[in-house]
């Protein structure tokens, strides 16, 4: 199926819903999902943003101004998960206690809207990954029309792309909370100094990267290209960060990796 009848069945399955809620982001995946189900479903779509502690405040607002920009019916509902102990705990069930919580917030404004189904953006390329929130959304019955339409990321990004999406080559993000190892309890200081170092980085024209704290360490997660920069700029990119709290600053020479804070599960059951 070549990507025009499948974005076309897309829009026929969201049609299908009447009316849709979107989990969104303002990420690609869930941007090309939100647009899709604007063409199909018009303001019966809402898009909702969950502004929790663990979102930066930069994606929030790139989120807000994009939905603004592509005409979605949308809402920013906050989300305050830090406010839970379980989750603070940081355990590997991390994930799956703020996606519980999450859905059911978003399953309240779905009822108040008279919206019966849910959907987000997760691919087939997310399968791929250990992510313990896709359980409670299988739990919950969120629908999953990418991951359906059998998309990746790269099908997703040449098709947000076409349709003229400005993040069709964003990088991938993810909450703040990663960023922190497990067992080590997430703080609302130790998120913002993360969130901090990270826009830092960008300000000086890394591009992906991640900001991984421990303790009061920082190891700076960058792709591969940019590591001579990185360390030509060394003594710059250490000043800064220690001026926003952290003690040591170290550069990861495996270079940046989706979801490197979860190798530890794999190492401790080998």
């Amino acid at each position: 199926m070549n990507q025009e009848d499948r974005l076309a069945k897309l829009k026929e399955r969201i049609r299908e819903k009447g009316r849709l809620m979107v989990a969104y982001s303002g990420g690609v995946d869930s941007s090309l999902l939100a647009a899709l189900a604007r063409d199909a479903l018009g303001d019966n779509a809402l898009a909702v943003i969950l502004d929790s502690e663990t979102l930066p405040r930069g994606e929030l607002q790139q989120a807000a101004a994009l939905a603004g920009q592509m005409g979605l019916n949308f809402r920013i509902a906050g989300f305050n998960i830090l406010q839970q102990e379980p989750f603070q705990d940081n355990t590997p069930r991390r994930c799956y206690i703020c996606k519980k919580s999450s859905i059911a917030l978003l399953k309240s404004i779905a009822a108040e809207e008279g919206i019966g189904s849910i959907a987000d953006g997760l691919n087939r390329d997310d399968c791929q990954q250990w992510r313990p929130g896709t359980a409670a959304c299988h739990e919950e019955g969120i629908w999953h029309p990418l991951l359906e339409a059998g998309m990746g990321k790269e099908d997703i990004r040449a098709a947000a792309r076409e349709l003229g999406l400005p993040v069709w080559n964003k990088p991938s993000s993810a909450c703040l909370a990663s960023r922190i190892p497990y067992g080590q309890p997430i703080t609302e200081e130790m998120l913002r100094m993360v969130e901090a170092a990270e826009d830092l980085l960008k300000s000086l024209g890394f591009g992906q990267l991640r900001v991984r704290a421990d303790g009061r360490g920082a190891r700076i997660e960058l792709e591969k290209q940019d590591m001579k920069k990185a360390l030509e700029s060394g003594e710059e990119i250490a000043c800064k960060l220690q001026a926003l709290g952290f003690q040591y600053i170290s550069l990861d020479l495996q270079g940046y990796r989706s979801g490197s804070m979860d190798e530890v599960l794999w190492t401790s059951r080998d």
